[in-house]
């Protein structure tokens, strides 16, 4: 028998801390924002974010991709679409860790000379840090352990779970879908 993952945020924590980011996000931009994300897990907290600031907000989307592995560098698959040199931007990242990705990503977007750049994520993993970034609004700190839920997957799945779990990265290695039937069965009784 396997042990279970553990639930870290239930639904209604996630969208209490994303509603807190929304509002400090939209304190430090009054005006025009433009909101980046860094696709596919970013996805879920880009929308519960964008829906729960008051006013106007543009959004535009990076991707990127793996192209040495084990080495930490990454590459740009998704450029954005708009222009934002004299606009203010807010990185939105579901989970920082290392710090390295979101130091690549800081590099290219300074690069365009918006009017300022921040970084907005839901969750802050310090204990994997190897590079030093600055984290302007942060919903959580988690434990360095492998998350599923809201955005964050192993292998494609748990991404539209409403909460956040541990579970054990070796477990899923084996068998992907070892924590279905516990995290949706208990996501739908949230």
């Amino acid at each position: 028998m396997i042990e279970p993952a553990v639930t870290l945020f239930t639904a209604d924590e996630v969208r209490e801390g994303v509603r807190r980011l929304a509002q400090e996000v939209r304190t430090a931009h009054p005006d025009d924002v433009v909101l980046v994300a860094v696709l596919k897990g970013s996805l879920p907290f880009l929308a519960d974010l964008v829906r729960a600031m008051a006013g106007e907000a543009a959004v535009d989307f990076l991707a990127i991709s793996s192209y040495a592995a084990g080495t930490g560098r990454v590459r740009l698959v998704k450029d954005l679409d708009l222009d934002v040199r004299d606009r203010p931007v807010v990185l939105v990242e579901d989970i920082v860790d290392t710090g390295l990705t979101l130091g690549y990503l800081l590099g290219e977007l300074g690069r365009r000379e918006p009017a300022s750049l921040s970084v907005c994520t839901l969750f802050d993993r310090v204990a994997r840090r190897i590079l030093p970034v600055s984290l302007d609004h942060v919903g959580f700190e988690v434990p360095d352990e492998f998350l599923l839920g809201y955005g964050l997957d192993y292998a494609g799945r748990y991404r539209n779970l409403p909460s956040v779990a541990a579970g054990d990265l070796e477990v899923l290695r084996v068998d992907p879908d070892a924590y279905v039937e516990q995290l949706y069965g208990s996501a739908a009784g949230e």
